[in-house]
């Protein structure tokens, strides 16, 4: 991991372009090649990225970094303000509790929970940021990539729609549109999701296991 603080400016060119102009920002280069471009009042969101596989070349003043699809990431570096390299190890992976895991479980046996004729890609589908839950295909057989959470909080739309802007690269994937299930929905994170263009399912667990709600039962 290296972590760069640097007064730059930043180019982006590739099916769009964009300019971040010249101030003081944070470069974050990690192990895997990817590199992103932070400010101070985005939380975790970068302002721009390269996702690997990409190439950093570095050339005095200048860092051009290019993926395979031939976009580019120009950074011109006016001063560095303070620069960081550590190897931080092997990471775990993120785990579950036991109840998302079980969500994601249940959810990937009954994929049609979300509309006749989806289909299970699978589960825990690789990403350059993580794994998404699940991807699926639905009935037309277009990509539908879902994140599951136990309380949908707005972190949780915030994580899949990073996910589908990464999925959305693929020309082998896209267009992948974003399901985000849960037990519960906060308002204001439905309210995000759906103007993002994400469709919000709330889960039943005791449906997905099987279990009849205790209404039903006789004894």
């Amino acid at each position: 991991m290296r972590l760069v603080i640097a007064r730059c400016q930043v180019d982006y060119a590739g099916r769009l372009t964009a300019h971040l102009p010249m101030a003081t920002r944070l470069l974050l280069v990690k192990s895997d090649g990817s590199v992103s471009v932070h400010s101070d009042d985005r939380a975790y969101k970068p302002l721009n990225w390269m996702s690997p596989p990409c190439w950093l070349i570095e050339d005095g003043n200048l860092w051009i970094v290019e993926n395979k699809a031939g976009e580019k990431l120009v950074v011109t570096i006016d001063q560095i303000v303070e620069e960081i390299s550590h190897d931080l190890g092997a990471e775990p992976g993120l785990q579950k509790d036991g109840v998302e895991a079980h969500l994601q479980e249940l959810l990937a046996e009954h994929i049609t929970t979300l509309g006749d004729g989806y289909s299970l890609v699978r589960r825990e589908y690789p990403t350059a940021i993580g794994p998404v839950d699940i991807l699926a295909r639905d009935s037309e057989g277009s990509s539908v990539a879902v994140e599951i959470k136990r309380r949908g909080e707005i972190d949780g739309v915030e994580q899949l729609t990073r996910y589908l802007e990464l999925l959305n690269r693929d020309p082998l994937l896209a267009p992948v549109q974003g399901v985000f299930a849960a037990q519960q929905i906060r308002p204001q994170a439905r309210t995000l999701a759906e103007d993002r263009g994400i469709r919000c399912v709330t889960l039943d667990y005791d449906d997905l296991r099987g279990i009849e709600p205790d209404e039903f039962r006789l004894f």
